[in-house]
């Protein structure tokens, strides 16, 4: 912490390391689509008349892939706003309270929800902000297994896949925050399971560390349609969608009937000006699929479900999670970049102060 001034009440002002947004992106984005600066300062104390507001000390920020679409222009249909070009990048982070004058956070409170890519952020609408209660796991968790991956997984996977003892699951980027999780939670329930991901050691990983019955390195593969039914000769009965593009154009043809796809996201678009057409899906009406997309964020409502779940999973160790995290908000801009060339194993995590 850097001081700049106090005044004579010894209130401390001091610079605030922020990670600016410079402007709309087309195409994949570069690390210079940020710029990392302390020109701001920020003071330690709220005003005490001013009631609602809660200042906060980041600890940890979470990346994630729907962060691209805050990067360009605002366009219909979309879920999120879009970035402010020459504001502060805001995502999911967790953070230690510094200072409230709202009655539901206190000094020293340690909370989970939307913050500002910066060491410090004055937040006018606390409302969003989850309290932490469960400190028996490593803060971090709560941008990841605990927080909106961990939800992710849990709602499209229960709530949309319709699991049954038996079924034959296909999760892609399963390596990532999401997909880790949904393949343990099929797994657990007794489905047998197969990842894609784009590199030897994630495909290690899944059959290894995750407990995947079998994986597959995709960027391998010169005919996608022949892997799906080299790894699957009787068809898919769930698949958790987090790719698009043409890795859901060969696998619709390779589901089973009465097929479930949960629609996660479609990384593979992301970046793209026109995205990739979707020539087999005639193949959900020959195969009755039920195909449903969603977003984590319209299912809050079961948050405490999901924790009963959860917790004892990571407590009796019943299930495993990766995170790959980088030091420091300067280096914040290239782990968001490297999301979308597959840099990351894991769930990507900048610590801008450990626990």
């Amino acid at each position: 912490m850097t001081e700049v001034a106090k005044s004579s009440s010894e209130v401390v002002v001091v610079r605030n390391k922020q990670v600016i947004f410079k402007d709309y992106v087309n195409g994949y984005p570069k690390e210079s689509d940020m710029i990392v600066t302390s020109d701001a300062t920020i003071c330690l104390e709220l005003p005490k008349d001013d009631g609602g507001l809660v200042l906060l000390k980041n600890l940890y920020l979470s990346c994630d892939p729907y962060m691209r679409g805050r990067m360009s222009k605002p366009f219909e249909g979309t879920y999120v706003d879009s970035f402010v070009p020459g504001s502060p990048i805001s995502g999911y982070g967790v953070a230690e309270v510094l200072d409230s004058t709202h009655p539901d956070f206190k000094k020293g409170d340690l909370i989970s929800g939307s913050t500002n890519w910066e060491e410090y952020s004055l937040i006018t609408n606390p409302e969003s902000l989850i309290k932490i209660q469960h400190t028996d796991v490593p803060l971090s968790y709560h941008i990841g297994i605990l927080g909106m991956a961990g939800m992710t997984a849990y709602v499209g996977f229960y709530e949309f896949c319709s699991p049954k003892k038996g079924d034959i699951v296909f999760v892609s980027a399963a390596s990532g925050a999401v997909g880790q999780l949904v393949g343990q939670f099929a797994k657990l329930y007794g489905c047998y399971v197969v990842g894609s991901a784009g590199s030897k050691e994630k495909v290690d990983l899944l059959k290894n560390k995750f407990g995947f019955d079998e994986a597959f390195n995709y960027k391998e593969e010169q005919n996608l349609g022949a892997a799906l039914k080299r790894y699957f000769p009787n068809g898919i009965d769930i698949y958790f969608e987090n790719v698009g593009g043409k890795m859901l154009d060969e696998v619709l043809p390779n589901m089973r009937l009465q097929g479930r796809i949960a629609v996660c996201g479609m990384i593979s678009q992301y970046n793209l000006d026109r995205h990739e057409g979707i020539y087999n899906l005639v193949f959900l009406l020959m195969k009755r699929i039920r195909m449903q997309g969603f977003i984590v964020i319209d299912h809050y409502h079961l948050y405490p479900r999901f924790m009963e779940t959860m917790l004892p999973l990571i407590q009796e160790r019943k299930i495993t999670y990766i995170e790959d995290t980088v030091e420091g908000l300067e280096n914040a801009p290239a782990a968001l970049v490297g999301l979308f060339t597959g840099k990351n194993v894991g769930k990507q995590v900048v610590a801008i102060v450990h626990e």
